[in-house]
């Protein structure tokens, strides 16, 4: 069977015939507009869209009626977070073009990522309609649109077509899929795909799950087994291992359809454990709040390897105008890479607690969590845990976040004890950090008028 490092390196041997053979034919025409626009191809691959964005106007200066050099750059202009400027690209590339199958997803892409959900939902239904019937990708799209503004019913459906779309990456089947039927004693496997975040989000639907009457067999994240270790199931597998013998299978991201979920009857969070290690571990680092502090943890990015995060992530700096409000006291939960910005700021240091050396699991970080008063950060698998144990959470979120987070207020009906702050379609993240500033200090204002109530002798 062929690697994913086979395929990544035959990638790579295409891009440089592209590259070799776009230069080529520039050194023969410099107004090559094709060969420009192979260029900014490359480059907006590469991560450099700026100069990805200048190539493909440089073949417009040449061409400027070439639906696919403007497709091409409404894509760069959009993965640049030039939303406007990119659905107005694909615009003109549709007006040029209105039947390229190509140009109509990248269209509909756009206008998604932009916020502009009838639009996209419209467009969506013009390209199916051009390309004779739903392809997985436009399924795809679909599914991403319709969750995005609250359509489980239809978005959940087409949530399935992530299965044939090329960049899935999951193990194969072993068993028949269940139907969400009577198990009637028949073992169920049930299989991880995703992160840790989507893992805690979905588990609410075990205990659900093992009322069909099998038994269930989970496939689990070892950073996750310990939170998760008060569920009801029957045997545990470790993530990527092979695949346990059983009747039929089914993947936790397909539960949501399975149960029917609808924005009124979304399930309570999985009830998580806590171990008693965890919690020591915990009191022993935070010791006891002092009276009119607020204690605040903080998180500024998720995974790097997650192909959104560059979106929905941002650095320490914005959050450490945060220990400027009297009484806030920071803790680090940050994990991974972004940790070194905390070794960056020298003396500045002790402002922020860093907790991250400390946590080996999920069950470390939800014990810290238990113990502070806030935890404020942008979204990531922490926003989960966070709102699964119904602690207090402000989730600062991208201009069009993962779906679960809906488009518009401040609550989402998957964690109640959840607050979200959202990015505008400037995506900047300036007025976001602005809102949460004022926001803490009432906080602090009404903790301390709390403490103070507590305080007083009857």
């Amino acid at each position: 069977m062929q690697s994913e490092a086979d395929d990544a390196g035959k990638a790579r041997d295409e891009e440089d015939r592209l590259r070799k053979a776009a230069e080529a034919a520039l050194d023969a025409d410099p107004s090559d507009a094709e060969a420009w626009s192979i260029l900014g191809l490359l480059l907006r691959r590469a991560g450099k869209l700026e100069e990805a964005i200048a190539c493909h106007r440089r073949g417009l200066e040449h061409a400027p009626d070439n639906g696919s050099v403007w497709t091409n750059l409404g894509n760069a202009l959009t993965e640049a977070g030039r939303l406007a400027e990119g659905a107005a690209a694909q615009e003109e590339a549709f007006r040029l073009e209105p039947r390229n199958r190509t140009v109509l997803f990248n269209r509909a892409v756009a206008f998604r990522k932009a916020g502009r959900y009838a639009d996209a939902l419209a467009a969506i239904e013009l390209a199916v309609k051009e390309n004779g019937g739903p392809t997985a990708l436009l399924r795809w799209e679909r599914a991403l649109t319709r969750l995005q503004i609250g359509d489980y019913v239809h978005g959940f459906d087409d949530y399935e077509a992530r299965r044939r779309i090329p960049s899935y990456r999951a193990r194969p089947p072993s068993a028949p899929p269940w139907n969400g039927q009577s198990l009637d004693g028949r073992r169920l496997f049930v299989t991880t795909e995703q992160g840790f975040g989507d893992a805690l989000l979905v588990a609410r639907y075990l205990p659900m799950v093992k009322k069909a009457g099998g038994r269930l067999i989970y496939e689990c994240h070892s950073e996750l087994r310990r939170v998760l270790s008060g569920l009801d199931l029957d045997d545990w597998r470790p993530w990527g291992a092979p695949a346990p013998t059983c009747d039929v299978e089914v993947s936790q991201m397909t539960l949501p359809m399975l149960f029917g979920t609808t924005l009124a009857s979304v399930p309570p969070p999985a009830p998580l454990t806590v171990p008693a290690e965890a919690r020591e571990k915990a009191a022993r680092l935070l010791g006891e709040r002092e009276p009119g502090t607020l204690r605040v943890g903080i998180v500024w990015a998720g995974r790097s390897t997650f192909a959104d995060n560059a979106w929905r992530a941002t650095r320490l700096a914005p959050f450490l105008r945060l220990a400027e409000i009297p009484g806030v006291r920071l803790y680090s939960l940050q994990k991974g890479p972004q940790e070194a910005e905390l070794d960056a700021l020298g003396p500045a240091g002790r402002l922020v607690a860093p907790l991250g050396p400390h946590l080996e699991d999920f069950a470390d970080a939800a014990a810290m969590i238990e113990r502070l008063d806030l935890v404020i950060m942008t979204d990531s698998a922490v926003a989960h845990l966070a709102g699964s144990l119904g602690a207090p959470i402000w989730n600062l979120v991208q201009h069009v976040p993962y779906w679960v987070y809906g488009f518009t207020g401040e609550r989402t009906p998957w964690y109640p004890s959840m607050r979200l702050f959202r990015q505008g379609p400037e995506l900047d993240w300036a007025p976001v950090f602005a809102s949460v500033r004022k926001a803490l200090h009432d906080e602090v204002r009404r903790r301390a008028a709390q403490d103070a109530l507590t305080a007083t002798p009857l």
